[in-house]
């Protein structure tokens, strides 16, 4: 998958259950498609939406305030336009073609 006109939105958290808070708010708050997950070990998760970017900026700020409800977010950010050669790095647990 390459991004060219795109954005990437990323949410870290600690633990599964604020990711999935933050991700279900951000394909609920914009025009987004979840692109992947990435663990790592049994506690940092990364969910990634792809978007436009302004819709990837409005799905991260959503994802954030319901993903700190529950737990704890470590980082996120919207990269917008990112290179084409990030694609290959989201790609341990894709979910879209």
């Amino acid at each position: 998958m390459q991004y060219e006109s795109q954005a990437i939105g990323l949410i870290e958290t600690l633990g599964m259950l604020p990711a999935i808070k933050a991700l279900d708010a951000m394909l609920k708050a914009a025009d987004v498609k979840f692109v992947s997950y990435e663990n790592v070990g049994s506690t940092l998760v990364t969910v990634i939406v792809r978007g436009d970017v302004s819709s990837c900026m409005s799905a991260v700020k959503a994802g954030v305030a319901e993903g700190e409800k529950i737990g704890k977010i470590t980082a996120h950010n919207v990269m917008k336009r990112p290179v084409t050669n990030v694609s290959k790095v989201i790609s341990v647990h894709k979910v879209e073609d």
